[in-house]
């Protein structure tokens, strides 16, 4: 009886250390090669690999991660890829979401990424909840974006600089949640690239 509660604690404290450690570290969710992890919904033509790069050229769609890592379901997170945007671009990522076979993604929130783009809405804002105004990067040249969910706040950076910090108050519709992240092609017009693309999943 001993010997089996001695390796049922033992079991225990490995799968608690196994949870644990999946979290606080940095974790590469594209490997450069394949899609391999990731769902693709309409028009997945949109999304391709180019020099070890995702490319997002053309029609509306969204890649959303689907892979293991935390079992593709995140709630206290910070998440960071590096980005660059072409003349009249626009795209964003999507956190706190979920897989929709088409369509803007209406769960959780979108980060935008727009240095040019008609749409005033720029870089860092969390779309329609709490806009940036300001340009901080250029078009053709890479910048770091880097988000950060604790609680009911939500942290952008870019290139190291906090540009944009939203917390939600009270409310019995709040759109935080658990669920994954996905990027966004928006428009044929649009041509934009990321690359180390990395999550960190922090303590809940």
């Amino acid at each position: 009886m001993k010997r089996i509660s001695i390796a049922f604690i033992s079991f225990v404290a490995i799968v608690v250390f196994s949870a644990w450690s999946q979290k606080n570290e940095w974790v590469s969710l594209f490997d450069g090669k394949s899609f391999d992890g990731w769902k693709l919904s309409e028009h997945p033509e949109t999304f391709k690999i180019e020099n070890g790069l995702i490319a997002v050229h053309g029609e509306r769609a969204h890649m959303f991660y689907d892979g293991a890592f935390m079992n593709h379901d995140f709630r206290n997170f910070e998440f960071k890829a590096t980005i660059k945007t072409t003349p009249g671009s626009n795209s964003g990522i999507f956190i706190l979401s979920e897989f929709q076979p088409e369509g803007w993604p209406s769960k959780g929130f979108e980060i935008q990424v727009n240095n040019s783009h008609t749409d005033w809405r720029k870089t860092g804002s969390v779309y329609a909840v709490q806009d940036v105004k300001e340009v901080f990067v250029k078009d053709d040249e890479w910048f770091t974006m880097h988000i950060k969910v604790v609680g009911k706040t939500i942290t952008v950076s870019v290139n190291d600089k906090v540009i944009n910090t939203y917390t939600e108050g009270d409310t019995d519709k709040s759109k935080f949640r658990r669920g994954t992240i996905a990027l966004q092609g928006h428009d044929p017009k649009s041509i934009v690239y990321y690359k180390d693309v990395m999550i960190k999943a922090l303590p809940d």
